[in-house]
């Protein structure tokens, strides 16, 4: 059973983010095919949702991608990996990485740690 308070803590619409409504939200007013659905300290999640191709380029801070839905190629770093709903890639700071072959593509992106990304774990 839970208390009146944690009850709260899961309708808070802060806590809680859903594919359809960040879909809802794109492409955005210039065209952007991601939308920034949620921040804390140094994690940004977006919704990323490419159409026809990807175009991004690598950025400066470390990130994972959950696939909500859709699947495709995942290429970083001269590998190629299929992928599919409910799948976890991640993509290192600088890290040359782009999504190909997919398709109804919508990706959880959280983009977190420091400008350049965090040391790797030995």
């Amino acid at each position: 059973m839970f208390s009146k308070r944690e009850m709260n803590k899961m309708s808070d619409p802060t806590r809680r983010k859903t594919v359809g409504e960040a879909l809802a939200r794109l492409p955005g007013t210039t065209g952007d095919r991601s939308v920034e659905v949620f921040k804390h300290g140094s994690l940004v999640v977006k919704l990323y949702a490419p159409s026809d191709t990807d175009p991004q380029t690598p950025h400066s801070r470390d990130e994972v991608y959950i696939v909500a839905n859709g699947k495709g190629d995942f290429v970083y770093q001269g590998q190629r990996v299929h992928f599919g709903q409910g799948d976890f890639l991640f993509a290192a700071a600088g890290e040359e990485h782009r999504f190909e072959n997919f398709t109804d593509l919508a990706l959880w992106v959280m983009f977190y740690g420091p400008e350049g990304g965090e040391a790797q774990s030995s």
